[in-house]
C-alpha cells in the first residue's frame, strides 16, 4: 500500500540515497535531512549521464550538508551492456546498485556511518510517474531490496517538484538547489536504438542530437 514519504522517513534513521542529480532524488535527500536521517548521497558515475549531472549532484549535496560519493563504473566494460539487448537497463541498474551497495558496505566498516544497527537500506528517486511496465530497471531494484519511497507515496513528478518548492521554503534553502525545476534528463543510452552498440561515439552522438554535448 501507499505510505507517506514523511512516514517511510520517520521509521528510517539511516537513508542511503542513490543521487542522480535530478529533481527527484534531490528531494528525496533533502526529505530525509528535514526529518533528522543520517543520510549519504551516492552517484554513481557512467559514460550513460551527461557531464553536468555530476555537477548538479555536488551543488545538491554541497547546500544540503550531505555527504556526496562519486563512485566511478565502467559499464561499457560490461559486454552485457554495451550490446544493448532489451534488458540493458535491468543489466546497467544491476552493476550500479551493486556498486552503491559495496560502497554501502566499506563505508559503514570505515565508521563513516552513526550509530550501529540494522543494515542501512538504499532509496532512489523513481517516482509515481515511473512506469514499471516500461522500466526494465525495476526489476534489479525489486532483487536488490532497494526503497523508492517517493513511488511508495504515489507522488507523481508534478507533486515531487511541488513538494521540493514547499520544503525549500520551509528549511529556508534555495530552491533551485533542490532542482524544482530542473527538466528530466533520460539516460543517454536510451537514445541509442535498442541492439545498436552503446559506445562513445554512439553515446556522444546521442548527447550531441539532444544539444545535451
Amino acid at each position: 500500500g501507499a505510505e507517506p514519504c514523511e512516514a517511510f522517513l520517520a521509521r528510517t534513521p539511516r537513508l542511503a540515497v542513490a543521487f542522480s542529480g535530478g529533481c527527484d532524488s534531490a528531494y528525496l535527500l533533502a526529505a530525509a535531512r528535514a526529518a533528522g536521517c543520517e543520510v549519504r548521497a551516492y552517484r554513481v558515475d557512467t559514460a550513460f549521464q551527461p557531464a553536468f549531472e555530476r555537477d548538479d549532484a555536488a551543488h545538491v549535496a554541497a547546500a544540503l550538508g550531505v555527504p556526496l560519493t562519486t563512485i566511478p563504473l565502467d559499464v561499457l566494460a560490461c559486454d552485457d551492456v554495451v550490446a544493448n539487448p532489451p534488458d540493458r537497463c535491468y543489466r546497467c541498474k544491476g552493476l550500479i546498485f551493486d556498486a552503491i551497495r559495496a560502497q554501502v558496505e566499506r563505508d559503514a566498516a570505515a565508521g563513516r556511518w552513526g550509530g550501529a544497527g540494522a543494515a542501512i537500506p538504499i532509496a532512489d528517486g523513481t517516482n509515481g510517474s515511473d512506469d514499471p511496465a516500461r522500466r526494465p530497471g525495476f526489476r534489479a531494484l525489486a532483487e536488490r531490496g532497494v526503497v523508492s519511497p517517493l513511488r511508495r507515496a504515489s507522488l507523481a513528478k508534478a507533486d515531487v517538484r511541488a513538494a521540493a518548492r514547499a520544503l525549500a521554503a520551509r528549511e529556508g534553502i534555495d530552491p533551485d538547489a533542490l532542482l524544482a525545476a530542473k527538466p528530466s534528463f533520460p539516460c543517454l543510452a536510451v537514445f541509442v536504438g535498442e541492439g545498436a552498440p552503446l559506445t562513445p561515439a554512439s553515446l556522444a552522438e546521442a548527447a550531441r542530437a539532444r544539444g545535451l554535448a
